[in-house]
């Protein structure tokens, strides 16, 4: 099986907006989005990031205090799973609870196999 990542961009400026309720209801609906994955044997690891952070351009030589992308784009958070295929993974990713708060997107790339 192949290892791919989904990287869960957006969503932070909806999740500000909703109450301590909603929020831990939608919690409750990503542990077990993953616990389906884990079940499967095809969940790897996973975390969500912190909206702050820094950023080194110009080969090493600055640093900017923030992400280089924000909002919508701003990645925040990843799973790594298992898949035969990328359209397996694709399929996978559709089941993200983000969607149910109008999130940005889920980004899936292969992750290059060790050597």
């Amino acid at each position: 099986m192949k290892e791919f990542m989904f990287l869960f961009r957006g969503g932070d400026e909806v999740w500000d907006t909703k109450s301590p309720e909603e929020q831990q209801e939608h919690m409750q609906h990503w542990q077990q989005w993953i616990g389906e994955i884990a079940e499967q044997g095809k969940f790897v690891s996973g975390e969500r990031l912190r909206t702050q952070g820094k950023t080194v351009i110009n080969k090493g030589t600055s640093i900017i205090d923030r992400p280089l992308t924000e909002g919508k784009e701003l990645v925040g958070g990843y799973l790594r799973i298992k898949a035969d295929s990328i359209e397996e993974a694709t399929e996978m990713a559709k089941g993200c609870p983000g969607f149910r708060w109008d999130a940005s997107g889920v980004e899936v790339r292969e992750v290059w196999p060790e050597h």
